[in-house]
């Protein structure tokens, strides 16, 4: 997902930033740290040469001119803890990335393996896609002596609430692997517009991503080729025209939360790629039956895992944040009582 709706299948690991300069001035030696073994050579370069051209590190792959212990390797090299490294001097771009600001934000937990924070909804996780920083970049400039520090999966820009981080590769790769073993327990709270029926709702629709002609990266259900989604939504509490929903996530697809309703005949309340648009933009101003809500109200209110150290469980929640409590607040007209479901 891009919501903690959408999980990361590979580690996504932080090794040492080589000094920002437009040319490596010799060669560097690197010695590989216990949290460094076990990832691809590759992905090891990508993620030290910052700013180098991936056809550029597989080029000096090639070449021979890396090399670990003194001997030539391929680009599907495992690297192993007290590993030397040979790096090449490469030319960096140009252009350096703009800095992030260092911030933190609400924290939920940490410790010396995970650190849990309450995103909030417009901030995105990392940079890319035209938007030049995100959490962990912002945590990253805010902790700068931080060793180790990763994304666990990922939330949507728009989606707030539980973001998991890992401040050790053993923390990750423990992580990534239940994730992977669906042992995580992911639960959103999220309103939909329209007359919900069911109590409890199963939609198993297969997903399918793909890139529009403007380049934005959307999903769609589709059979041929589609990845098989789950998702369980539970009634919380039904308003007038729309219902507040708890959806559980049985698999971890890009955008599942919001393609699911969508495609059921649900919009999310503010979603702008694949919800109701004319109702987005009525909704952002109040009227006499209802406040104004500004944003998707989509959160991650609910994460259950197995801590990577103690191995026992943990859960943690993130309430509604204000603006969405607010609206709900606005949604109980007088005279309409509410159907409730604890």
């Amino acid at each position: 997902m891009k919501d903690l709706e959408r999980f990361s299948g590979s580690p996504a690991e932080s090794p040492p930033r080589l000094p920002p300069s437009t040319l490596q001035p010799q060669v560097q030696l690197v010695t590989i740290s216990d949290e460094e073994a076990g990832q691809r050579i590759d992905n090891y370069l990508m993620r030290v040469c910052k700013g180098v051209p991936k056809s550029h590190i597989y080029r000096v792959l090639r070449s021979g001119e890396v090399r670990v212990n003194k001997g030539r390797i391929d680009q599907l090299y495992r690297l192993q803890e007290g590993d030397i490294v040979r790096i090449p001097p490469i030319r960096m771009a140009e252009k350096s990335a703009p800095t992030a600001p260092g911030a933190e934000f609400t924290i939920l937990l940490e410790d010396n393996h995970v650190l849990v924070i309450d995103k909030p909804a417009g901030v995105a996780v990392h940079g890319g896609s035209g938007v030049s920083y995100g959490v962990i970049e912002q945590l990253r400039a805010a902790r700068p002596d931080a060793k180790f520090l990763e994304l666990v999966h990922r939330l949507d820009r728009d989606t707030s609430g539980i973001l998991l981080l890992a401040k050790k590769r053993s923390a990750l790769i423990n992580l990534h692997e239940q994730i992977r073993e669906g042992l995580f327990d992911k639960r959103y709270k999220v309103l939909v517009h329209g007359d919900w029926k069911n109590q409890k709702q199963h939609i198993k629709l297969p997903l399918f991503k793909y890139t529009t002609s403007e380049g934005e990266r959307r999903v769609r259900v589709q059979s041929d080729g589609g990845m098989a989604s789950h998702t369980v939504f539970n009634l919380v509490r039904k308003y007038a025209d729309f219902a507040l929903l708890e959806a559980e996530l049985k698999t971890g697809r890009t955008h599942q939360i919001r393609v699911h309703l969508s495609a059921s005949g649900f919009a999310i309340a503010g979603d702008d790629k694949y919800g109701d648009f004319a109702l987005n933009r009525a909704l952002f101003k109040a009227d006499e039956t209802r406040g104004a809500l500004k944003r998707m109200f989509l959160h991650a209110a609910q994460l259950t895992f197995t801590h990577p150290e103690t191995g026992k469980p943990v859960t943690l929640k993130a309430a509604l944040p204000p603006e969405c409590e607010r609206f709900l607040k606005s949604l109980e007209r007088p005279g309409v009582p509410p159907h409730s479901n604890k």
